[in-house]
């Protein structure tokens, strides 16, 4: 078989990271080449983000080499690394949220006149970069914070290009973005290829890696396993070769049973323009998810139950009670018991600099408060069970968080809700990001919750999500539940049409 690298634009030799006890990555070999779209797979734990990190300058190897066209290099910042062509968008934004879109784009290298910034030229120089992805929608002159989650990341990748990357390393670039937005990012990458830019491309999405990628190569537990040219593995060799073991069923099965008695109810609901009347039921033990294009209210709608926004007109009813959560302390109260995973871990789900144990405990102290006290023995009983019910991977408890794999984060984050034990689960996309060996531990969580009462609201932008996890799906279209799907009833097609507000069975107009 051929070598798939051929003449490497970057190369790894027995490069070797550690974090305290755990071994992030061993005497790996790695190499890339210009041109060419290359895919890391494998994973949450597996070393990849390490891996790019190390690449990026953002971390230094503990042993081994690197080297960039032949030379070897040793990045102390990811200002150094940019300035050799080695430019990485992480998964976790580097946007300053205060800053306009046109600041951020060129917040390294502003365009200077008479020794002041240039504002007018900064300005254009976003713009263009913008249009260069197709986001012509998008004002240079907005607040960074002001913009969803899916332009944000638009505006991370246009502030890359501006860096003029020789290898462009992108870390789950489209797990935030509509779908709209992923057919721009192929065509992005596409362009790069032809400017013979080298590409490594993180992702869990395998649709992506068959439509985008090259080369891919798989790492397990810290290590390289195996590279590959386009087509040389199937997708059941490759899973099997990142979680080095034979994968069942990805979704567990639903239970057959008539529909039970509602949890959550909600009548009416409404909220500035963005929520129109929505009505939908939760029973305890079900799994109902949220379908839709993104953007149409599924996220508006889990916050209002959260009781994160305010002025939210209609009924919640929890247990048969009527309930008026007006904060989420109110919403995770004992008498109320809802939880929300929300969509972005990093910012809204975990306080990164504080330990595994303080983020597990956070949202339920006040079950080992006596007084002012906290009973620490409890509470490291509790995270303790935490970690082992949900297999979190830490070296220890009192590890920083932001030292975990991302799947394991995440992990925290829905442990962290489980602790104070809710009657109502809300979670917002909560696989965006994460592995297909963890996606499978997640599903068979909640269908495990769902089995002991439970009852889970569930929006994801995966619909294959949605048909493989749900017993029912409501889709939103413009705020409002325009459809719901059940049993055999949830295919993509129904999930598709419904989400565009049409009749899947009405017949095509020639």
């Amino acid at each position: 078989m051929p070598d798939p690298i051929a003449d490497p634009f970057l190369t790894l030799s027995g490069v070797t990271k550690r974090y305290g006890g755990v071994r992030a990555l061993e005497g790996v070999d790695f190499a890339c080449s210009r041109g060419k779209i290359h895919a890391i797979l494998g994973e949450n734990g597996a070393g990849k983000s390490t891996l790019i990190k190390i690449m990026s300058g953002v971390v230094a190897p503990d042993e081994g080499v690197m080297r960039v066209e032949r030379r070897e290099v040793s990045f102390a910042s990811p200002a150094e690394a940019n300035g050799a062509g080695v430019v990485c968008i992480f998964q976790e934004l580097s946007l300053l949220p205060d800053l306009s879109v046109a600041d951020n784009i060129c917040v390294s290298t502003p365009p200077r006149r008479f020794g002041l910034i240039d504002k007018g030229a900064q300005r254009r120089r976003a713009e263009e970069l913008l249009a260069a992805i197709g986001c012509e929608d998008v004002n240079p002159r907005s607040r960074v914070r002001d913009l969803p989650l899916s332009r944000r990341q638009m505006v991370e990748i246009a502030k890359a290009l501006g860096k003029n990357p020789k290898l462009l390393i992108l870390d789950e670039a489209t797990s935030a973005l509509t779908s709209a937005d992923v057919e721009r990012v192929y065509d992005v990458l596409g362009r790069l290829r032809r400017q013979d830019v080298a590409i490594l491309y993180i992702s869990h999405r395998m649709h992506e890696i068959e439509a985008l990628a090259d080369v891919a190569s798989v790492f397990r537990n810290g290590r390289h396993i195996e590279t590959f040219a386009k087509g040389a593995r199937s997708n059941a060799a490759i899973v099997q070769m990142m979680i080095g073991r034979e994968i069942s069923s990805q979704y567990p099965p639903k239970p057959e049973r008539p529909r039970p008695a509602p949890m959550l109810e909600v009548r009416g609901l409404s909220w500035e323009g963005r929520l129109r009347d929505i009505s939908l039921d939760v029973g305890a033990g079900e799994i109902v998810g949220l379908g839709g294009l993104d953007g149409q209210g599924q996220k508006e709608l889990l916050l209002a139950l959260f009781g994160v926004l305010r002025g939210v007109k209609g009924e919640i009813r929890v247990g048969g009670k009527a309930v008026s959560p007006r904060s989420p302390a109110d919403a995770k109260a004992a008498d109320v018991g809802i939880a929300l995973v929300p969509e972005d871990r990093k910012t809204e789900g975990l306080m990164l600099p504080m330990t595994v144990a303080e983020n597990l405990a956070a949202a339920s102290l006040g079950r080992f408060a006596s007084g002012p006290f906290i009973d620490r023995k409890a509470e490291d009983i509790a995270v303790g069970e935490a970690i082992r019910e949900l297999q979190i991977k830490v070296g220890s408890p009192e590890d920083p968080v932001w030292t975990l794999s991302g799947g394991n984060q995440q992990k925290v984050v829905i442990a962290k809700w489980l602790m104070t034990k809710p009657r109502v689960i809300l979670l917002n996309d909560p696989t965006r990001g994460i592995d297909v060996g963890t996606k499978q531990e997640i599903y068979r969580l909640l269908r495990r919750m769902a089995d002991e009462g439970a009852a889970i609201l569930f929006y994801s932008t995966d619909y294959d999500e949605l048909i493989g996890c749900c017993d029912r799906v409501a889709i939103l279209y413009d705020g409002a539940v325009v459809r719901e799907l059940e049993g055999a009833a949830i295919t993509e097609t129904a999930i598709v049409a419904s989400s565009l507000n049409i009749d899947a069975e009405a017949p095509a107009h020639v």
